[in-house]
């Protein structure tokens, strides 16, 4: 199994491809469509990137999986699916997600909430096959209800579960987010042998230091700075709690909801042939 790992500075986000060499066989895991929030449009620049590896090495492109319904970046899922007809897959309780948002977001009648934009939904313990390659789901609430970790081989994807030791976890505060559910969804995690690699969905580069992606959970239950292996439940809510109090929502946090929960699609075009995004006045006052 080969990894290979694009990064978008813009958003801090880490998309992976993971490949057998031997059988071609490959997924691609969190890919990013870029988007000007003053231009209100996307471009292309680091799908492409992604694209441009999939050609040079010939891959056989099977799913496009997403850890969750991102609140910070556009998934570019949809023009992987159209170039090379692979499967978006998603974690069931994306249904719960998209229920929570189309009220937010006062979508039409017509948007459903059932979890049908997307190809494929995962539940905890389900295994999907790419070829050569077994993708195990470890379904990590907490975030987001619908969060999800992908084991593949020593490897799991964590998504915004858990990030580098030095800057720590996921933010809970997010509409039907937990502090609680997300310490139980790491212990999960924690569970694993130490030696497991840990893929993370973020790097912030703390201090200015060079982006990071890879650690393992032997490290993580050692040096994680906000949830340590002796770190009591308790103890992290209150951490996570106060934390996510100081934080300000992400910058795309509406255009990428309203465009994640519809399997990385634009809602239609309204009655003068144009889409929208909404931004709801007042959310988080």
């Amino acid at each position: 199994m080969q990894i290979e790992t694009f990064y978008d500075p813009r958003t801090y986000t880490l998309t992976y491809i993971v490949y057998d060499a031997q059988t071609q066989d490959a997924v691609v895991i969190d890919p990013v469509l870029d988007y000007d929030p003053l231009a209100v449009t996307t471009m292309t620049e680091s799908v492409d990137k992604v694209i441009g590896f999939i050609e040079e090495h010939a891959l056989n492109l099977h799913y496009v999986f997403e850890t969750h319904a991102h609140a910070d970046h556009l998934s570019a899922s949809q023009r992987l699916r159209e170039r090379y007809g692979a499967k978006v897959v998603i974690g069931s309780e994306i249904t719960a997600v998209q229920e929570t948002f189309k009220s937010i977001f006062n979508l039409s009648a017509d948007f459903k909430t059932d979890g049908s934009q997307f190809d494929v939904l995962v539940s905890d313990g389900d295994v999907v096959e790419a070829g050569a390659l077994k993708i195990g789901v470890i379904t990590t609430p907490g975030h987001t209800p619908a969060c999800v970790c992908y084991r593949i081989g020593d490897a799991v994807f964590t998504g915004d579960v858990i990030f580098m030791p030095d800057f720590g976890t996921g933010r809970c505060d997010f509409p039907r987010g937990s502090a609680e559910a997300l310490y139980d969804s790491i212990q999960k995690i924690y569970a694993l042998p130490d030696e497991t690699r840990l893929f993370v969905g973020h790097d912030y580069q703390p201090g200015g230091r060079d982006v990071e992606w890879e650690t393992t959970v032997g490290r993580s239950k050692a040096e994680n700075i906000q949830l340590k292996a002796h770190t009591s439940k308790q103890e992290f809510v209150n951490f996570r709690t106060q934390r996510d109090r100081m934080l300000k929502p992400p910058v795309l946090l509406f255009q990428s909801v309203q465009v994640n929960i519809n399997a990385g699609q634009f809602l239609p075009p309204e009655d003068n042939g144009r889409r929208y995004l909404k931004l709801p006045v007042g959310l988080f006052d």
